[in-house]
């Protein structure tokens, strides 16, 4: 009897090559985009150091390399994101710009989708101001 493995969503996003191609485009849009303007004044004028970070979180989010602990420790997002005022704005903006690039660089809409839904539940948990907009998920 044959045992299919499972792929893990950093092999179906493409491995390492994937996941960088989602990543910088990501960040290509959040560059781009007016509409990204609120969350884009978040990051540092250069955003290498960030999608860095980015692609080491997910790759071991999305059951690849754990590279994010081996250099940082546990993630605690919250926590990392405490600094921030994340209201609603921010959220949005955040997920527009990584839901276009899933868009763009994900083929699969069941596994896309999935993945967005993912985003969302994430996103609305970083928010810490209390702006009265509902959640997004």
């Amino acid at each position: 009897m044959n045992t299919i493995e499972k792929l893990t969503p950093y092999d179906q996003l493409g491995g390492e090559v994937g996941l960088r191609a989602l990543v910088n485009r990501f960040y290509e849009l959040m560059d781009e985009l007016p509409e990204a303007f609120t969350v884009r004044k978040f990051h540092p004028e250069n955003l290498t150091g960030a999608a860095t970070s980015l692609f080491e979180y997910l790759s071991g989010w999305f059951g690849g390399p754990e590279l994010y602990i081996a250099k940082k420790g546990h993630p605690r997002l919250r926590m990392r994101h405490a600094p921030y005022a994340i209201d609603s704005i921010v959220r949005d903006e955040w997920m527009m710009c990584m839901t276009q690039a899933l868009n763009e660089e994900v083929a699969d809409s069941n596994f896309r989708d999935e993945i967005i839904d993912t985003f969302a539940k994430m996103a609305n948990h970083l928010v810490n101001t209390n702006d009265n907009h509902r959640c997004i998920a």
